[in-house]
């Protein structure tokens, strides 16, 4: 089981670069743990790329359809209190946006607070960086 954060997951349903990457990663662990926000980034970036015309409609339908494939087997870390608590600390120990905060908060709530107990499949640079100061082994940078 590993931490996948929303770039990552992305990357498994669409043309990116590190697809065949992130193929093998999910390949060789298959077991996904993601924040409940995921599936709404996951949506708005399809719906970008399909507004500056990098995918096509049914592209992004056949995308929207593999997500909601991988979300139904995924485990979802839920919004609470214990992650808004988690979210604040790292405002003043790293350099993140608010959703990288509750991406990095999410991955520390499913690790239990023990960053080596949970490997994180991540591609944001940000938040990779931030996750190897917590203590995150981090694959797919």
């Amino acid at each position: 089981m590993r931490y996948w954060d929303t770039p990552a997951i992305l990357a498994l349903i669409v043309d990116d670069p590190t697809r065949e990457k992130q193929l093998e990663q999910y390949e060789e662990n298959p077991q996904i743990v993601a924040w409940w926000a995921t599936p709404v980034e996951i949506a708005s970036a399809i719906a970008r790329r399909e507004r500056e015309g990098t995918v096509t409609a049914a592209d992004a339908d056949a995308a929207l359809k593999a997500a909601k494939g991988l979300a139904a087997a995924w485990h979802e870390v839920v919004p609470g209190d214990a992650i808004r608590r988690t979210a604040e600390r790292p405002l003043h120990v790293h350099v993140l946006r608010a959703a990288d905060r509750l991406q990095l908060s999410a991955a520390l709530i499913a690790a239990n607070h023990d960053p080596t107990m949970l490997d994180m499949v991540c591609l944001d640079s940000r938040l990779t960086a931030a996750a190897r100061r917590e203590g995150f082994n981090v694959i797919g940078s």
